[in-house]
Parts: C-alpha cells; structure tokens; sequence
C-alpha cells in the first residue's frame, strides 16, 4: 500500500478551506525552530537531558506506564494477567462497542498528559511523529489487518482557531511508518460539539451524537474496507463510538481504534 494513496489529492481537507496556507505556516514555524534548536539546544519535555529528538528523559520515559502488556481486545484497558488473545474485559462484553478493537499507546495520567497537551493546545506539532512511533508499536497488530487510516475530524470552526488537527498530525506519519494509506477527509465532523471534558459517560455520548458523517464522495473509499480511527485520548470512547458509526454507515467492513493514550476510570484528569 502506498502511504497516503487514497485522498492524497485533499491532503489540506483536514485544515479546512484555509488548508495549504495553514500549512505552509507551520512548516516556516517548524523551520525557524529547528535553526533555533543548532543555537539554543531545547531542553527536553520535561526538563531533563533528552534520550531522543523531541523525546523523553530516561527518567520520564521510565514513569510512563505504556500498555505493551495483555490489554482488552475491545477497549484496550490493561489486565492484570494475560487471559488469552482476544478476550474482552467485563464492560466490553456486557456491552460491545461500536469500535471493533481499540488499542492505546500508554495510560493517561500526570506524567503522559503533558506531552499530550503540548500538541493538542501549544503548537507542538514536532511532537507527532514521535507519538506516531508510540502508536505504530501499541497498534501493531491492528495496523496488519487496516486498510486506511482516519484522523478523527475537528469541526471548521474549531480548526480554525487551533490551525491544526492534532490527531491528523499523529495519523499522517503513522499512515508512513506503516504504508496504510491515509484519508484526512474520509470524516467530518458536521456540526459543532461543546469540549467532551468534564463531561459524564452519558453526556458526552450525547454531545456527539450524529456528528460524524462519512461524505459522498469517500465513500467508495470507505466501503468495504477495514478502517483505524486514530485519535489522541479515549476517555468514555464516545467521540471513536461516533466515528464507528459513521463510517459503518458508509459501508466500512470494520473499524478499529488506536490513541495515545486512555484514562484510567475516575482519573480526574483533564484533557
């Protein structure tokens, strides 16, 4: 498959109308910062001497509870114990998703939030393709059986005021590291929903409601084919159930979820 095969034409349609100037504004702004980089080193994420380009310190590397351990088929929660390939925690199965299978790089919590916010809210972008590898580690098996990878979308007006997708600027680079093509386009998010944060299970179920719509013109590209969904954070999984939908309703055979990251039950955190 070739990297971002299909769509590749629309690639600025995850930036809306204002796309290729959005782009080229932050390709200067990546360009002015790695000349700033040869003079003033950045310290790294957290402060500390870097193990990697835009990494993480050993020390917080070490903190950092990623999921390479046995995990829920369904939601990607981690177990205790390995159980056995594709088995399904308790919740899952009482009540099966509208995902097929989800997986997350690590747990969302003190030490993996603030990366994570960097590129969601501070313009971190460089921070993507590092997260892109995180996911390419974490999906693996999912990213095997996928046939197109999907960002999930941002509403226009709110992409106007971010000027990027965050969850697009991970998918792009994983769609390269892994050779399944990319679709920026292949979702919109058609109205405009309030912030899920704070929210509880049944309210952000609420909140997203139909907002999800598969367009017309991608849906030969949509049907019949196994699709990955990839976002930043699951918390309840209501935005990845609203995309499930969507996309199945466009004739997907079957769509599949990864993020970097999962909040544990009753965390508190926000995102």
């Amino acid at each position: 498959m070739g990297g971002v095969g299909m769509g590749g034409a629309d690639m600025g349609a995850e930036h809306g109308a204002f796309g290729a100037e959005w782009k080229r504004g932050l390709g200067v702004r990546n360009l002015l910062r790695s000349a700033l980089d040869l003079v003033f080193p950045r310290e790294d994420l957290d402060g500390e001497p870097t193990v990697g380009a835009h990494g993480l310190s050993a020390e917080a590397w070490a903190k950092i509870h990623f999921l390479d351990g046995p995990v829920c088929d369904g939601c990607g929660a981690p177990f205790d114990y390995d159980p056995g390939p594709g088995v399904r925690c308790a919740p899952c199965m009482a009540r099966p998703r509208a995902f097929d299978a989800a997986r997350a790089a690590c747990l969302y919590d003190e030490i993996s939030r603030d990366p994570i916010l960097k590129l969601k809210h501070a313009d971190r972008t460089d921070l993507a393709p590092m997260f892109a590898r995180w996911l390419s580690r974490a999906a693996a098996e999912l990213l095997e059986e996928a046939e197109a990878i999907v960002p999930v979308p941002l509403h226009p007006l709110r992409l106007l005021r971010r000027r990027y997708n965050q969850a697009a600027e991970v998918a792009r680079p994983l769609s390269q590291l892994s050779g399944v093509p990319y679709l920026p386009d292949a979702l919109v998010r058609r109205r405009a929903t309030e912030s899920q944060g704070g929210k509880s299970g049944a309210h952000r179920k609420r909140n997203v409601a139909g907002a999800f719509q598969a367009p017309e013109r991608r849906r030969a590209q949509v049907e019949g084919r196994r699709i990955l969904v990839v976002d930043d954070v699951m918390t309840t999984g209501a935005t990845l159930e609203g995309c499930a939908r969507a996309l199945k309703q466009a004739g997907a055979a079957r769509v599949d979820v990864a993020v970097l990251a999962r909040v544990k039950e009753a965390s508190g955190l926000t995102i």
